[in-house]
C-alpha cells in the first residue's frame, strides 16, 4: 500500500498533521443566535488544552470568565467540574481534530451563550511569533448577564427606539442652551438638571447594552499579557 504524500505549503514545508504537537491550529469561533455575526479567528498551539482554549475564547470574545463552561465534542463534554463534565485538561493534538471539524463551546449555563467553533487549518509555527493570537473578527461581545441572545438583541435595538431619540433631543436642547446660548444658569433649575441627567444615564445604559466592541489589537495585547491564563481558572 502506497502512502499518500503530505501536502506541501509554499516554501516546501509539509502541512502539519492532526498529531503534530508543534503545529498551530487555526480556529474560527462565533456566537450563535446573534445577528450580525459575532466571530473571531484565532491561532493557537496544538498543545493547547481545552481549559486554556476556554481562556483564549473568553479574551477573544470579550467575556469575563465568571460563569461555568463546557465544550461539546461529538458525544463528550469537557469543562467545569460542577457540570460533571470530563476534565478540560486534554490537548487539541490529543483530540486529533481533522480540518473542518466543528464543536460547541457553551458559557454561562443558566442562559447559555452557545458558540460554534471550526478547525479551519493547521499551520507550521512561525519563529518569533507569539501564540495564541487573534487574526480577525467582527462584532461586539454582549455584556455579561444580559439575558441571552434574544434579550441582548432587543436591548441593542433600543438604540434606535423613540425613547432614545427623545433622550438625544433633550440633551441637545439643554446643552445647546448652556454652550451655544451661553446660559449656564439653566442648570440651576432642578427639573432641567434632572431631565439632562436622566437622558444621559439612559443613553449610557443603551451604549453599555451594545457590548464590548471588537478590537484585534486590544485582544492580542490581553493575550500577550497572559490574561487567558487567569480566565481559564476563574469561576464564581
Amino acid at each position: 500500500m502506497t502512502r499518500r504524500p503530505k501536502q506541501l505549503l509554499p516554501g516546501g514545508n509539509a502541512t502539519p498533521s492532526a498529531t503534530d504537537a508543534s503545529a498551530i491550529v487555526q480556529i474560527k469561533v462565533w456566537l450563535l443566535g446573534v445577528s450580525p455575526m459575532v466571530w473571531r479567528r484565532l491561532l493557537v498551539p496544538s498543545g493547547c488544552t481545552l481549559r486554556e482554549l476556554h481562556g483564549v475564547f473568553q479574551v477573544a470574545m470579550g467575556w469575563e470568565g465568571i460563569h461555568l463552561y463546557q465544550f461539546c465534542l461529538r458525544a463528550a463534554r469537557y469543562g467545569s467540574w460542577e457540570l460533571s463534565a470530563s476534565s478540560p485538561d486534554v490537548t487539541l493534538v490529543a483530540l486529533q481534530f481533522r480540518k473542518g471539524a466543528r464543536f460547541f463551546y457553551e458559557y454561562d449555563l443558566n442562559i447559555p451563550w452557545r458558540h460554534e467553533a471550526r478547525i479551519e487549518d493547521r499551520l507550521p509555527s512561525e519563529a518569533r511569533k507569539a501564540y495564541p493570537v487573534c487574526i480577525g473578527g467582527s462584532g461586539a461581545c454582549p455584556p455579561e448577564d444580559s439575558g441571552g441572545p434574544a434579550a441582548f438583541m432587543a436591548r441593542r435595538d433600543d438604540l434606535l427606539s423613540l425613547d432614545a431619540l427623545e433622550d438625544l433631543e433633550t440633551m441637545a436642547e439643554i446643552i445647546g442652551q448652556v454652550a451655544l446660548d451661553r446660559r449656564p444658569e439653566v442648570l440651576d433649575d432642578d427639573e432641567t438638571r434632572w431631565r439632562l441627567e436622566s437622558a444621559v444615564e439612559h443613553s449610557q445604559a443603551r451604549e453599555r447594552a451594545r457590548g464590548r466592541p471588537f478590537s484585534r489589537r486590544a485582544i492580542n495585547t490581553r493575550l500577550r499579557d497572559g490574561e487567558h491564563h487567569d480566565l481559564m481558572h476563574q469561576q464564581y
